[in-house]
């Protein structure tokens, strides 16, 4: 694609925004020693000659303390405000949540190609929300980490675009979703929030100051002075600033488009979006104009026209259609917009015409080669062959299974339902666990929706699970600790525990965790494999033990994994708890600078797959693993 950086792989590109994150900042810190410099300067000119050397130190000080203060506190306090991740975001601009039970056909649409598109990827299904009054085609995802994403699309988008088009805007914003790009776009909000309040504390002294006419005492002067270049400084400093900005979101976004297209494997939805943009009168434009100034560098479009290049978040329109369109120039952009002068695009109406209407039912998708090399090529991505495995799996999903999970009265209920026990004695157990830690309405909710649960085939539980999550995190903190714990008592009630037992119980608790502190969750690990070599051989032996049932078999996975991870030969000695093993591993794995991730994962598929056969419950804990890891891996069955 041209314009477009080489593609690189998961584990490459989150190091690399982690680097990113890091030289941003540096810039960030050398920016406001540069200006608390020039400040200083300003001052130490005013005041030489008025006044004693320690008079004139005192205001240096203040100068510095004030400068560093307000710089510092607006940036701290905009990333604070921001701490409750993609949600925050989205509601800030006013965006309206999309109920997951509608059945209004633009949104179900919408929601189907989400989670078609979460099945595929490994990451749990965004919270969606809607810009009901704009009219332009934008869309854009924010968040610190998967389970705290939110992806919001405008009005103007869900009408104007057919599927194959929204299904190309959601696979550039997954791409922000997967690639690290939504906690670099936060960062730069908080960022450009303090140089901004530097220069709005100086206007807003000005304005005090400049009331006292004559009656202003001479010893107010460097005040006055300390405003005047706070306030020139702090827009100059943003000005610059808001170059930077624009230049990473210009790189970022077209390795968005790059990826749009390598997910879906066409670039006829992606270009078409753009075309649409390029011809329709309202264009990507926001009306909100503090919307816009707040997320314009996460929007797929630009919110605005933008008075130069170099201020421009986006490359320019016509270049990025004809990375995907050879030969797409002026003359053909003047087309679509005679095209589209008169008519304004009506996607659904284009999905009739074409037979596409509701979920795309795709035919099987292909089997996924399980090896360690290709496994790790698929972490953090996805492949139409993902893609059309999602969409199968999606398909499967019981239309009175879906509603339940999409339903804030009944997903905490299923999801328990989903671990209730076929021995009536243990199940009276579980619901008599789940009465006195939740609450007795829940237990009973759970026990009617029993059958239904236990009806849900294999494969198919997960997918429900992931569905279920983002309803399960919007109920209170409280309530969300009571249900893990619950959870965790649920599936000891019988004396043992499940690979798919534990499996569901870890990823709901590791996506509430993440949910709750997103920003804290979503930093990157520093360790390397020398400091988590027993945590990581745990993990081996627990997956080969789980997968074989022959020792011997295990043992030989085993070795598979650790030679794989490149660590000596070691005895296999599988835990009596896997489940209590299991869960003191993943703060150190997870821990590990991403690179060190890579070979970890290609250790876990050889010791899976080292018999040839990868059942259910294998790629459930791969699946799991991964997830826990942060690194999200498509479905390997269908």
């Amino acid at each position: 694609m041209a314009g477009s950086p080489q593609a690189v792989d998961f584990f490459a590109r989150q190091h690399a925004a982690r680097g990113t994150s890091v030289k941003l900042v540096s810039l960030f810190v050398l920016a406001v020693v540069c200006i608390v410099v020039a400040i200083d300067l300003v001052v130490l000119l005013v005041t030489t000659g008025s006044g004693s050397t320690g008079s004139i130190v005192s205001w240096l000080i203040v100068a510095t303390v004030v400068t560093v203060l307000v710089i510092s506190g607006g940036t701290l306090s905009k990333l604070i405000a921001l701490r409750a991740g993609g949600v925050a975001v989205a509601r800030s601009v006013g965006a309206v949540p999309v109920d997951p039970s509608t059945s209004d056909p633009q949104l179900r649409r919408y929601i189907n190609v989400v989670e078609e598109m979460s099945i595929a990827s490994g990451i749990p299904v965004p919270r969606l929300f809607v810009l009901e009054s704009e009219d332009g085609i934008n869309a854009f995802a924010a968040g610190y980490t998967p389970a705290d994403a939110a992806v919001t699309i405008t009005a103007g988008a869900l009408h104007q675009l057919n599927r194959d088009e929204l299904q190309g805007v959601i696979a550039h914003e997954f791409s922000h979703v997967l690639n690290g790009d939504m906690k670099l776009n936060l960062r730069l909000i908080g960022l450009l929030n303090g140089l901004l309040l530097l220069g709005l504390v100086g206007l807003r002294i000005l304005a005090f100051g400049g009331g006292r006419g004559r009656d202003r005492d001479s010893s107010a002067a460097p005040v006055l002075v300390f405003a005047i270049a706070a306030l020139i400084l702090g827009f100059i400093g943003q000005f610059f600033a808001g170059l930077i900005k624009a230049a990473v979101s210009r790189q970022r976004e077209w390795l968005a488009d790059a990826s749009a297209v390598q997910f879906t494997r066409q670039s006829s939805g992606l270009a078409g979006a753009l075309k649409k943009i390029a011809g329709v009168s309202s264009g990507s434009a926001l009306r909100d104009a503090h919307a816009e100034k707040q997320i314009n560098h996460m929007l797929f479009g630009e919110g605005k026209k933008s008075v130069s290049s170099l201020w421009a978040t986006h490359p320019p329109l016509i270049e990025r259609i004809a990375a995907l369109e050879p030969g797409f120039d002026a003359a053909a952009e003047r087309a679509v917009q005679q095209q589209y002068r008169d008519t304004v695009p009506d996607g659904m109406a284009e999905d009739v015409q074409r037979g596409l209407v509701g979920s795309a039912i795709a035919a099987p998708a292909p089997r996924v080669q399980v090896t360690p090399s290709a496994v790790v090529a698929r972490v953090g991505t996805f492949a139409p062959e993902d893609l059309a495995r999602g969409a199968a799996l999606s398909a499967q999903l019981d239309p009175q299974v879906r509603q339940l999970a999409a339903q804030p009265s009944t997903a905490v209920p299923l999801v328990l339902a989903l671990l209730l026990d076929r021995s009536a004695p243990v199940r009276d157990r579980q619901l008599a666990l789940i009465s006195d830690q939740v609450w007795p309405g829940v237990a009973a909710a759970a026990a009617d929706l029993f059958p239904t649960a236990s009806a849900v085939p294999p494969l198919l539980r997960l997918p429900v699970v992931a569905i279920a999550l983002p309803v399960v995190v919007g109920r209170p903190a409280s309530a969300l600790d009571r249900v893990l714990a619950v959870l965790d008592g649920l599936i000891r009630a019988d004396g043992t525990v499940t690979v798919f037992e534990y499996c569901l119980t870890r990823l709901v608790a590791g996506y509430v965790r993440d949910a709750l502190s997103p920003a804290d969750r979503a930093r990157a690990g520093h360790a390397t494999m020398n400091q988590v070599q027993d945590a990581a051989t745990t993990l081996l032996a627990v997956v080969a033990a789980a997968g074989h049932a022959d020792h011997a078999d295990a043992e030989r996975a085993f070795a598979a994994g650790i030679a794989t991870l490149g660590l000596p030969t070691r005895p296999f000695r599988p835990p009596t708890d896997f489940a209590a093993a299991l869960d003191a591993v993943w703060a150190p794995l997870n821990g590990l600078d991403p690179r060190d991730k890579r070979p970890v994962v290609a250790a876990l598929v050889a010791a899976a797959n080292a018999d040839g056969v990868l059942a259910v419950s294998e790629a459930e804990l791969l699946r799991t693993a991964c997830a826990l890891l942060h690194c999200p891996l498509p479905a390997m069955l269908s």
